[in-house]
This record gives C-alpha cells, structure tokens and sequence, in this order.
C-alpha cells in the first residue's frame, strides 16, 4: 500500500498519460517534480520495451553495441540535467570529500581543502556553474549520491524509510531513457545534423573546444537534457564486450570482474559515431581510463513508488 507521501510524486507522473504528444522535443513539466531544496529535478519516464542496442547497418556502429535485444523498462525518475559544477561544489564544500585525480599527469582534480572551500579541476579552478561536473570516477559518483540521499532524507523525514532514493541509472534505464520512444541513432534522427548536441562535428559553438551548459541544446521527448554529448555519463552497470547474457529486465549487469563499467552518451571532443543512443563504453572505477574519466559525468535516478 502506497503512503501519503508518495501520492504527489504518482500524480505528477500520471498526469503524463492524460497528454498527448510524446513526439516533439519540449520540456514535459507536467512530469517533473523536486522533492526537496537540494534535491535535483527528476522527470518522470513511463514504462515501455524497446530494443536495446543498434543494428548492424548503423553507421558509426561498434561491435559492442550488439546483439540487439528486448528489454521491458519498469516506470522510474531520471534527473532532468546532469549534476552540475555548481551542484558537485556544493558536496565537496560539505563533506571535504575529496576525488582521486582524472589525469595526474595534467593535476586535474577537484580540490577540497576544507574550512567550506572547493575548486572546480580546471586550470583558473573556476567552471561555469552550468557545466556538467566531470573529471569524475564511478566511485565519486557513488560519494556524491550516499551525500545526496542523507541530505534528502533530512530535508525530507518522509524519505527516511526509503532505501536511496537516488541511484545511478542501470545502462538499459539510460538508453531508454536517450532514445525517448525513437529507434534512429540518435533520437532527433539519423544523422548528427547541426547544432543538437556538443561533439567534434556535431555543428555547436562549443564542438571539440569546451564543455557547454547542461541546458545549451533542446531535448529530446522525455524532457531531458544533454542525453548525448557534451560529458559522458556513469551507468550502474558493469562493462561487458557484448549483450550475451544481458539482462531483459532493465535491471543493472553486475555480474562479472566489475573492473570497469559503463559510460554512456559521448563527450564534447568524441567524432559522432560516440554521440548516438546506442554507442556505449567502459572506464576504471577508480580513475585509471584518463581519456573516459575526465570527460566523465553523471545524473540519478530514482524508483517510482
């Protein structure tokens, strides 16, 4: 029996089947909600099949990406933007957590000095608060969040028996979640057109130079941000060659070593065949793949009651 306190977050989720028009690129407000100051804004994501993966005329297609496979998504919350600069500051000035460098050879790494002080890992140690925070291991993206969930929990006494409630995405969760009810590369279509996201080639002022805000770009149906480009994101999931074996739940593959797990989305420097809905990859949890890790970002999920 569901209580109280989760009645709002249904009924703004629900109000979502009482609209039509899925197909075009808009905010959807009508499926956002915000449950505490601190707390990032999550839209709601209905639950759906899709096939996973990219068939093989895909261009740009890895053999990683295959084979194609089924997967039923259970309803659940993804955050609208990815954890910003300004909101990753707002955790280190908190805790002094403080992350392993994303490349020691060039010292970038964010800085926690205590006293209430954090520095943003570029060389003046100023981000524009809007950028995606990167620079960022699988093990720092679980830090951010343990912090993220014991702040909401007390802001929010109604949280306080719930298990999280933020998480990272499983990997399904986020390319269904990409995707938003399209079965092309990426979800605007085919090709990388001009000025839809932030890659090497994919037409923006900011391509192969800089990160952009999380906001620069449209999105896509669901109602979500910066889904491809810009910053790759940290998934649950452990890395794994292919889909042999893969779950058909939408649940996260944790099975195996774990030495690494799986990056989505592409990064302001990628060509386009990184920036597609399928395109996938895997990092070091712990910082070592200096090439994935310091393009790497993160946004939470959240279980729908």
């Amino acid at each position: 029996m569901r209580r109280k306190s989760d009645w709002w977050v249904v009924g703004a989720f629900a109000l979502y089947f009482l609209l039509p028009s899925l197909a075009r690129a808009t905010d959807r407000p009508e499926r956002e909600f915000k449950e505490c100051p601190h707390c990032p804004t999550m839209v709601g994501i209905p639950a759906g099949s899709f096939l996973m993966g990219s068939p093989k005329t895909e261009a740009g297609r890895f053999d990683a990406e295959g084979p194609q496979h089924p997967v039923s998504i259970r309803a659940f919350a993804l955050a609208k933007f990815d954890v910003t600069s300004a909101e990753f500051l707002e955790f280190l000035r908190a805790t002094g957590y403080t992350p392993a460098p994303c490349n020691p050879t060039l010292n970038l790494s964010w800085q926690s000095p205590g006293g209430g002080l954090a520095y943003a890992p570029s060389p003046s140690q100023i981000e524009p608060p809007r950028w995606p925070a990167v620079c960022l291991d699988w093990k720092d993206t679980h830090a951010y969040i343990d912090w993220l969930n014991a702040t909401a929990k007390r802001e929010r006494p109604q949280l306080a028996d719930r298990k999280g409630p933020y998480r990272l995405p499983s990997e399904a969760e986020w390319e269904y979640a990409a995707r938003s009810g399209t079965a092309t590369a990426r979800w605007w279509g085919e090709a990388v057109g001009s000025a839809n996201a932030n890659c090497n080639g994919c037409g923006s002022e900011s391509d192969n130079r800089t990160l952009a805000d999380v906001d620069s770009f449209r999105s896509n149906a669901f109602g979500l941000y910066g889904m491809l480009g810009n910053a790759w994101q940290w998934t649950q999931d452990c890395w794994h060659q292919s889909y042999l074996g893969a779950p058909h739940d939408g649940s996260a593959w944790m099975s195996g070593a774990c030495d690494r797990h799986v990056i989505r989305g592409g990064a302001w420097n990628n060509l386009p065949a990184f920036v597609r809905s399928a395109a996938r990859s895997g990092a070091g949890p712990d910082g070592k793949d200096y090439d994935y890790s310091s393009l790497a970002g993160f946004r939470v999920a959240r279980d729908l009651p």
